[in-house]
């Protein structure tokens, strides 16, 4: 065989590399957004993330082990005085950042990664996206989840009782939402006790999978014979 049909056959040999896919975690619909500011109510010092939207249990899992490149939230629009009342009671001025979550058993779930925390005031009554300089690695099946040390307009509420999300609260205080429990600083886990029904976490992450390589089974090209010398 000559060299040119040695290399051809070489190349056909060669693992092919699967496109990455897209995926967005938990896709925000239209009308999914924070209750404020009717009945306000908000998302306040815990790190939560959704168990589950009707029948739907993994719609916030990854499908596949990739990168979490992005994230968005849907913020209600609390006016003036419900402002200054979260603010002042839950330490501060809105904010929120993506986390990655890994499970363990008795519902502990460990921080993996995690992005900066955003300020969310400016963009009250909106939905807003923010990119990841640093993109957070995910594994299959490992959760993104919604930290926030302080508060933020990130709760639909008066859904059906088959749509809950966990909170990173123990077990016995579930109904103290004053408390820090949000996974930050030296706090790396927790036991997620407290379920909520009826409500979500109004977020998403953009999902980016890992390449991955591919054997092409293809038979190779025939190639015509070198020809003889003289």
């Amino acid at each position: 065989m000559s060299s040119a049909g040695l290399a051809a056959a070489a190349a056909l040999a060669l693992p092919a590399a699967a496109p990455a896919k897209i995926a967005e975690l938990g896709q925000l619909a239209d009308g999914v957004h924070g209750a404020c500011p009717a009945t306000c109510q908000a998302v306040s010092r815990t790190t939560g993330y959704q168990a589950k939207i009707g029948p739907e249990r993994a719609l916030y899992q990854a499908p596949a082990d990739g990168r979490i490149v992005a994230w968005t939230v849907a913020l209600g629009k609390p006016g003036p005085k419900q402002t200054a009342f979260f603010t002042e009671r839950l330490g501060g001025e809105s904010q929120a950042a993506i986390v990655v979550l890994g499970a363990e058993k008795k519902l502990v779930r460990r921080v993996i990664a995690k992005g900066p925390v955003q300020k969310l005031t400016d963009y009250f009554g909106q939905t807003v996206q923010f990119p990841l300089a640093q993109t957070l690695s995910i594994k299959k099946g490992q959760y993104v989840g919604l930290t926030v040390p302080t508060w933020a307009p990130a709760l639909q509420i008066g859904l059906g009782a088959d749509t809950s999300w966990r909170s990173s609260r123990g077990k016995e205080d579930c109904a103290d939402t004053s408390t820090q429990s949000a996974l930050v600083g030296t706090r790396r886990a927790t036991p997620f006790a407290c379920l909520f029904k009826t409500a979500r976490l109004t977020y998403s992450a953009t999902f980016v999978s890992s390449p991955t390589a591919t054997k092409d089974t293809s038979a190779p090209a025939p190639t015509a014979p070198a020809p003889a010398g003289p």
